[in-house]
């Protein structure tokens, strides 16, 4: 039967041509590689020549399918990968072996607390339930998709029944996404570069919580960012004074001249998920 109307499509789809594809007669050259249609050859596409093919995809995947899930805007959640729960943090005290481990395990339990406040923050933002006229929704909870600091976001958010986005990193050894990522908002990266891009392309609010080299990766960037204008400024909350401030010296880099004053106003400390949302919702005139 012929297709008349004039909107009618006249080219196969792409899934309807691998269909087709697929039900060709085996021969010598059907079998080949090179016969293989080229969006389905992954041998192709891994190919060092279709790098920046390979940058393109994973830029547009999880864009789509953030337009398609009405994702207007994210609250993102850094933080590291090895604080424990505080019912889990007294186990690192009792298999502290010397004073260094000792320590460490100290300082773990100290920080242990802010799993609970990740876990609050993705609360509050998430019941926030914030949406435009167009239907978009707003402070949607964002985080690596790993563990600790950010499985607290995403179990915050599922908490309360709402959905939250994870952006999980192929790395050398085994990892999995959280179990409280929404699946169909769990996405994982090839690219480094292309993961930080999605975090702050919606991101209109940034909690960073302590952690180590990822964690100082992505602040930093961020910071740079807001300081070179490239992107405007938005809320960006370090959580535990104490930590930052033992870590990095803030007050010395503007003193040595390498940052201005007014850098160090791009940021502020907070120690509870009530405090982060209340600089939220100030900075953005919204209902707490």
């Amino acid at each position: 039967m012929n297709d008349t109307k004039i909107t009618d499509r006249r080219f196969y789809k792409a899934q309807q041509e691998a269909d087709f594809a697929e039900q060709q007669l085996s021969t010598p050259q059907t079998r080949s590689k090179s016969y293989r249609l080229a969006f389905q050859d992954t041998d192709f596409l891994l190919r060092e020549d279709l790098r920046p093919v390979r940058f393109q995809l994973e830029l547009l995947k999880t864009e789509m399918l953030l337009d398609e899930a009405n994702i207007g805007s994210m609250l993102v959640i850094y933080g590291s990968a090895r604080i424990p729960e505080p019912e889990k943090a007294d186990a690192l005290l009792t298999n502290a072996t010397d004073d260094r481990s000792r320590i460490i395990a100290e300082r773990m339990k100290e920080k242990s607390r802010f799993y609970e406040e990740a876990r609050t923050l993705a609360q509050l933002a998430s019941q926030a339930n914030v949406t435009d006229e167009a239907g978009k929704r707003h402070f949607v909870v964002c985080s690596g998709g790993g563990p600790s600091i950010m499985e607290a976001a995403n179990r915050g958010a599922h908490d309360v029944g709402a959905e939250s986005v994870g952006l999980n990193i192929v790395l050398p050894h085994e990892q999995a996404p959280n179990l409280f990522v929404t699946p169909r908002l769990s996405f994982q990266f090839h690219y480094f570069a292309l993961r930080k891009m999605h975090f702050l392309l919606r991101a209109r609010a940034v909690a960073v919580f302590p952690g180590g080299f990822g964690t100082f990766d992505e602040f930093f960037e961020l910071l740079t960012l807001v300081q070179t204008g490239k992107i405007k400024k938005m809320p960006i909350l370090l959580f535990g004074k104490d930590f930052w401030n033992r870590v990095v010296n803030f007050e010395e880099l503007m003193l040595e001249g390498v940052i201005s004053p007014p850098d160090l106003e791009l940021f502020r400390f907070v120690e509870t998920a009530d405090e982060a949302w209340a600089a939220i919702c100030d900075f953005y005139e919204v209902a707490a």
